[in-house]
């Protein structure tokens, strides 16, 4: 039962009869902030009395007699200048939970519509260990996976690996001239991810030796329209002044940027040549770029020997990836790297061609796009293709293979303008009516404020982070289990306690943030026991399970065979009804893919339950009839957690 849509689909006829803009309307009804105001409001009567020049307190009226909530609603109340306050009858509240205790779903029904969703996420590059910039593309995915699939929608998770192209060129070059074996042997993906960024580095180097004077020389350019633009304010007066000064700050920006991406450029140039022994490597590999863009053609063109490292690299690389996704138990349905595509990127550019969708430009096969004045290229004048001919061939496969209705991409926002094109270009291609949702996300953070890395200034590896998040745990678990009279777990129970809290707390970080917002790495605040923390609802879950305990062994069937509740006191009634709400949180979670809408729901009720505690007895409850209903909320609001929890890939215990 999603109380929210049956409220606004008995607000919907009513509306009706007032305007055909409906829906945006319907969106203005919302559950109360304040409870003295009941329990939801409509806020719509004062946008539409300005639509119909009619008082709002009149619209509100009007709504009010043609409303038909008097099954489950107490007579709606209008307040202030239109607000329409609903509060929802008590023995209605009974009678739900009474069918929520009963199900399995906890009220939560499958959608009528089920939909068809590809969702691509996670996606690292094999050749690399995971780090911390993985975590928020898989865990979204996983998380919006899960919830889709817990609404009857079908799911398509595909783990689109970067398992091809010059990254893999990279690696074979630096395979042939640098290899240390014996590091190899020992780890062959430590060694595999130095020899990418080893190379990678000579790389960079050369272009950089030929991209720094090009940016000196854009520097003096600009330097000199910045000068003219100064002086052109001091000449000018009036409206033209302000209008002169705004491109002159555009320009000081301007340069400003350039000079830091010159000033970063030169610093990076200067640690080569500061080093001796990598300076002689450099100039022993000028040609690197070149031999590695070679390599890359060799194994794309199906060499012998290219083509069996390759074979040798991918089981190795992605053992390692599984062993992360193992432990946060994150699983997929396909796994179609980029390799899976080589073979059909040129009968797409082709199709391009014949479809006219497509044409010749300095060499390049181009998609030109009204909104951009870039094109994108989907062959290079030298006959390679790039990530945009391989995603319309991904788009193609997953048209052709699962007829979705919705594609997700969970991927970094700095990726937006891509998708924005491909899109665009699989719209123009396709003439269906698939829907394409980039989900975006901020970047993990430092105490610094910055993007976190190590003291290095590498990239912080996602395993490590795991093993530190754990061994947290486990410390505190153990401080907690010894403080008491008498230890009540095993080493081997406290560290599953401390895998399952130390992985929750890095998982329920991630989500509880919006995802388009930028958030700071700590795990001792992710593993606080107060506070928006997987630990809190955790503790909250585990707490419920020690009442039961307590209560002796039939409390939970007699509390499961309630029948009526008795919701007397404010924090009983609160607690129900955002048990009830349960459904209402997962559908905010999919109008824009937000799971921090679930982290909210579940912090709530939490913090609910917490209130409900404190004032409401339990197991010293005045009557038998009582201590049941109360032993039926706290074990309906243990299933909402640990429900909860799951669909964001988060597991409980029962002790902590």
């Amino acid at each position: 039962m999603n109380i929210l849509s049956l409220i606004r689909d008995r607000f919907r006829p009513a509306l009706s009869h007032l305007t055909e803009a409906v829906d945006p309307l319907l969106e203005m009804i919302r559950p109360a902030q304040d409870a003295s105001f009941g329990d939801y409001q409509a806020n719509c009567a004062m946008p539409l009395g300005k639509q119909l020049g009619l008082p709002p307190r009149e619209v509100a009226q009007r709504l009010v007699d043609e409303l038909d909530v008097e099954e489950f609603c107490e007579q709606p109340e209008i307040a202030g200048p239109g607000f329409i306050n609903l509060r929802l009858k008590i023995d209605w509240l009974d009678a739900q939970l009474g069918a929520a205790l009963s199900d399995a779903r906890l009220g939560v029904d499958e959608t009528s519509s089920p939909t068809v969703v590809v969702i691509d996420y996670s996606s690292p590059n094999v050749a690399k260990p995971m780090h911390v910039g993985h975590i928020r593309s898989t865990v979204i995915g996983d998380c919006l996976a899960r919830v889709l699939r817990h609404l009857g929608h079908q799911v398509i998770g595909d783990n689109h690996l970067g398992d091809w192209g010059t990254q893999f060129g990279m690696i074979i070059y630096g395979y042939k001239h640098f290899v240390n074996m014996s590091a190899y042997r020992e780890n062959p993906v430590m060694e595999l991810s130095r020899l990418y960024q080893y190379v990678n580095r000579l790389v960079e180097f050369h272009a950089g030796k030929i991209k720094l004077p090009l940016q000196e020389e854009k520097i003096t350019q600009l330097e000199g329209q910045v000068n003219e633009q100064m002086s052109v304010c001091r000449d000018t007066d009036g409206k033209q002044k302000k209008k002169q000064e705004k491109l002159l700050r555009k320009q000081q920006s301007q340069l400003a940027q350039l000079r830091k991406e010159r000033d970063g450029l030169a610093a990076k140039l200067s640690q080569v040549t500061s080093d001796p022994d990598l300076l002689r490597v450099v100039e022993e590999h000028q040609g690197v770029g070149v031999a590695v863009l070679q390599e890359t053609v060799r194994l794309h063109a199906g060499d012998e020997t290219n083509l069996a490292l390759w074979n040798e690299f991918l089981p190795k690389c992605r053992e390692e990836i599984q062993r992360v996704y193992d432990r946060l138990d994150i699983h997929f349905d396909v796994e179609y790297g980029e390799s899976f595509y080589h073979d059909q990127l040129a009968e797409v550019v082709d199709q391009f061609l014949d479809a006219g969708l497509a044409r010749e430009s300095e060499g390049a096969i181009c998609v030109f796009l009204e909104d951009w004045e870039a094109p994108m290229i989907i062959r290079k004048k030298d006959g390679a293709f790039l990530y945009a001919t391989t995603d319309l061939a991904t788009i193609r496969y997953r048209m052709e293979t699962w007829q979705p209705d919705l594609m997700l991409y969970v991927v970094d926002h700095r990726q937006s303008e891509h998708f924005s094109k491909l899109f665009t270009t699989a719209r123009s291609w396709f003439k269906s009516e698939v829907e394409y949702r980039h989900v975006g996300f901020g970047t993990v953070l430092g105490r610094d404020g910055r993007p976190y890395r190590t003291r290095s200034g590498d990239t912080v590896g996602l395993e490590s982070l795991l093993d530190e998040a754990v061994a947290k745990a486990h410390a505190v678990v153990v401080e907690n289990d010894q403080r008491k009279p008498e230890p009540e777990m095993s080493d081997e129970e406290r560290m599953q306690v401390a895998r399952v809290v130390g992985h929750g707390a890095i998982k329920y970080a991630d989500l509880s943030h919006n995802r388009t917002s930028d958030y700071e790495f700590d795990t001792d605040k992710m593993l606080a026991l107060e506070g928006n923390t997987a630990t809190y609802l955790q503790y909250s879950y585990a707490r419920v399970q020690s009442i039961f305990r307590r209560a002796g062994a039939e409390a939970r069937r007699h509390a499961q065979q309630v029948t009526t509740f008795d919701l007397g006191h404010p924090a009983e009634r609160a607690l129900a009804l955002q048990l009830l709400r349960f459904s209402e949180s997962l559908e905010e979670v999919l109008i824009d893919f937000r799971p921090n809408q679930l982290t909210d729901y579940l912090f709530k009720l939490a913090q609910m339950y917490s209130v409900f505690f404190e004032h409401c007895p339990v197991l010293k409850a005045e009557t038998d009839g009582l201590r049941h209903s109360r032993l039926a909320l706290s074990d309906l609001t243990s299933r909402a957690m640990k429900q909860g929890l799951a669909l964001l890939g988060i597991e409980v215990v029962e002790r902590m």
